[in-house]
């Protein structure tokens, strides 16, 4: 597995808007269609990475804690599905359901939101504010498979949402995500 880190978009970048297609529905999304809440978190996930499959369950858990705090989720996988049939739309109903991501978690084919948020790997986090001004990006916490497997517990993130919930500023330390590289289609 290639490791990647994050690129770390500029802190007070507008969420990059987005339409997409959602597995588990079947209905089209718009960043617009969630709601803004007090803060909004995507993430850049796939089905068959073994850093997004190690914390897959302490992000259920921090999906279960915040979103009742008026925090809200996305996950998207921008994967090449062509070299990656694991990661196909199918595959991630699937995934999604024995996950139990109660989350929107939609299918970028074309690439082009990952690039507009300058994902760079699974997983990737970014937190925005109530007015879609990005206030965090990196990782979920140090645990990694392999390279830190400790357990993981959502601490960076969590520090975070826990910041802008109660109206403070959010650690200027960030620290990049690590994970597998966004499979790229060949052009």
């Amino acid at each position: 597995m290639a490791y990647t880190e994050s690129n770390m978009l500029p802190l007070g970048t507008i969420a990059p808007d987005f339409e997409l297609p959602d597995p588990v529905t079947g209905k089209n999304l718009r960043l617009h269609d969630i709601p803004p809440g007090r803060a909004m978190v995507v993430m850049f996930l796939c089905n068959h990475c073994p850093y997004v499959l190690y914390v897959n369950p302490e992000i259920v858990r921090v999906v279960h804690d915040y979103t009742p705090q008026g925090v809200s989720f996305v996950g998207i996988s921008s994967n090449d599905v062509e070299a990656h049939p694991e990661d196909a739309p199918d595959k991630m109903a699937e995934h999604a359901h024995s996950a139990g991501y109660k989350f929107p978690y939609l299918y970028d084919e074309t690439q082009e939101v990952a690039r507009a948020y300058d994902a760079a790997c699974t997983p990737d986090f970014y937190v925005f504010d109530s007015e879609r001004r990005l206030v965090y990006r990196g990782q979920l916490d140090a645990s990694r498979p392999k390279r830190n497997p400790v357990e993981s517990t959502g601490e960076d993130l969590r520090a975070a949402l826990d910041a802008v919930i109660s109206g403070q500023p959010v650690s200027l330390v960030q620290r990049p995500s690590g994970g597998c590289n966004i499979k790229w289609k060949s052009y």
